[in-house]
């Protein structure tokens, strides 16, 4: 467990009508700051909430760790350190967790502590909060969060008790490894008891909003763009360089490399295709590392999906049609990898598996995806209809496109149907109105478990609603398994074989970044940045 060094800030007195800067030990000495401390980052969709117990997606959480501050965060590599939890004990058997909390004040002067956190995990289980990241708070192995979310308990009985102010004690039903590194995502933070309960669902606009991070909500304008100021009450706000936050929700790919060529935007995703291009032109800001996150299409195999879906030989065949290999390599052209498994390759102790399908020829798996369909009984006299979702965005109609052009090389028709971001989730979690469905996982925390767990029977993520008792158990075992890679291993195996989803690409991230902004993680695999450790410097 890495300790926090102490840190030392002055204050740059540029004169009475210039800024008061903020400079830690972040910024190396001698770096001359640019007088503007605003850094505006591209959203891809507008969030759908800025409440922890709610958010369910990457982008939500990127946001929502500049406003809050849990247990613990991540540094430039990845690794583990603490933000409120100062130190901790655990007890021999692993399963009793016991966290020290430093003093810290949520942004309208109240005292944070540990109650913050009991109330914010009970909700977050409750279903009366019919929060879709309810499982997460079971996946984290909190002694009765099963039977709280499923209602056989009171939110009560969740394993999880300040014994004062400034200690949370949390008991697990099973002693599980990585369980700190699940205390990073923004589902785990604390949220203000009393505010939550005066405003209700209000408690998240402007006027009401009171967290504990280094920013806070200046403004949301719902489609147009999301404000975070410097919060002055965070306890560490000397140490604190960029002053306002800004994101910019932009579907179109295109119009927002536009917007960030313009100067209007400092980091933006690169458009499929346009990467090499980009970083010939802008050496400086063109990047594109690892990021764990794995694209697919998830086939509903539930009530509502079609029969087809169903046989397992119709989901192969529609897996291996797919030519990864294009879609890597002349579609997106930013350093991703083709997927044949589902967990992202630079996962942490994470190998994967041989499968079969990975080793084939691309004609070898297309002259195998007719003979599956043949078998299943499609063909020109009984054709095989599907649709194909996507949530907006060019890119993931590029995709959908060469998805539909490889499906009809097999004789398959396929039509696309695009939503925005909120109907799209809907659809996808809520309703389960879709044949095939563009999704995607980025990691919750960095070990193989975070992507596996997602195709459990049990899962609120199981879009697909595909259920495996084999699997199911696997997954259970792993969490008790000294060493779970062979569990691991063997899952990936049978999602192979049952293909309830197909992986397409593992993530990179290609992006522009402002090259006068400096202190991104990009050695982080989950990149999840923290603005507070970031700068801007002057041109």
């Amino acid at each position: 467990m890495k300790s926090i060094a102490a840190i030392s800030a002055f204050a740059l007195v540029l004169g009475s009508a210039a800024p008061v800067l903020a400079q830690s030990s972040k910024v190396p000495e001698g770096t001359k700051l640019a007088a503007d401390q605003t850094f505006t980052y591209w959203l891809q969709d507008d969030l759908k909430t800025l409440d922890p117990d709610l958010s369910t997606s990457k982008d939500g959480n990127d946001v929502l760790q500049q406003m809050f501050e849990g247990l613990y965060q991540q540094d430039d590599h990845g690794n583990l350190v603490p933000a409120l939890a100062k130190s901790y004990e655990v007890s021999d058997d692993k399963k009793t967790y016991t966290f020290h909390l430093r003093d810290e004040k949520w942004s309208n002067g109240d005292p944070v502590t540990a109650q913050d956190f009991v109330y914010a995990w009970r909700r977050l289980a409750d279903p009366a909060t019919a929060s879709q990241y309810s499982w997460y708070i079971e996946l984290m192995q909190v002694k009765n969060a099963h039977d709280v979310i499923a209602g056989d308990k009171k939110p009560s009985e969740l394993g999880v008790k300040a014994l004062d102010d400034h200690t949370l004690q949390v008991t697990l039903d099973s002693a599980i490894p990585y369980f700190r590194q699940m205390l990073v995502l923004s589902s785990t933070f604390p949220v203000p008891q009393k505010i939550v309960e005066k405003y209700g669902s209000d408690w998240t606009k402007p006027e009401n909003m009171v967290v504990n991070g280094p920013y806070k909500l200046k403004s949301w304008k719902i489609g147009d763009s999301i404000e975070l100021v410097k919060n002055d009450a965070y306890y560490d706000a000397a140490n604190v360089t960029l002053t306002d936050l800004k994101f910019i929700p932009i579907q179109d790919n295109d119009q927002a490399l536009t917007r960030y060529e313009a100067g209007e935007l400092d980091f933006v995703q690169t458009p499929a295709g346009q990467y090499p291009r980009l970083k010939d032109e802008y050496p400086d800001a063109a990047h594109a590392p690892p990021r764990s996150c794995v694209y697919a299409y998830r086939f509903n195999v539930g009530p509502n999906g079609p029969e087809a879906l169903k046989d397992v030989k119709v989901r192969k065949a529609l897996s291996y049609a797919i030519n990864r290999d294009i879609i890597v390599d002349k579609i997106l052209k930013g350093g991703q990898k083709p997927a044949y498994t589902w967990t992202h390759w630079a996962t942490a102790n994470f190998k994967a598996p041989d499968v079969a399908y990975a080793d084939m020829t691309q004609q070898e798996r297309m002259d195998k995806a007719k003979e599956l369909l043949k078998e299943a009984g499609y063909g020109p006299d009984h054709p095989l209809n599907l649709r194909i979702m996507y949530n907006t965005s060019a890119d993931h109609k590029k995709i959908a496109i060469a998805v539909q052009q490889f499906w009809k090389q097999i004789g398959v028709k396929s039509t696309l149907e695009n939503y925005e971001w909120k109907v799209y989730l809907d659809k996808l979690n809520g309703q389960h109105d879709f044949d095939v469905a563009r999704t995607a996982w980025c990691a919750d925390y960095n070990e193989a478990s975070t992507y596996l767990d997602v195709n459990t029977s049990w899962s609120d993520q199981n879009s697909g609603q595909w259920s495996n008792s084999e699997y199911d158990k696997l997954m259970k075992d792993s969490k008790t398994a000294e060493d779970p890679q062979e569990d691991y291993t063997k899952a990936e195996k049978i999602l192979a074989e049952d293909m309830p989803l197909a992986p397409i690409y593992a993530y990179s991230l290609p992006m522009l970044l402002n090259p006068q902004i400096k202190g991104y993680p990009f050695d982080n695999v989950q990149l999840n940045w923290y603005a507070k450790n970031m700068y801007k410097v002057a041109k």
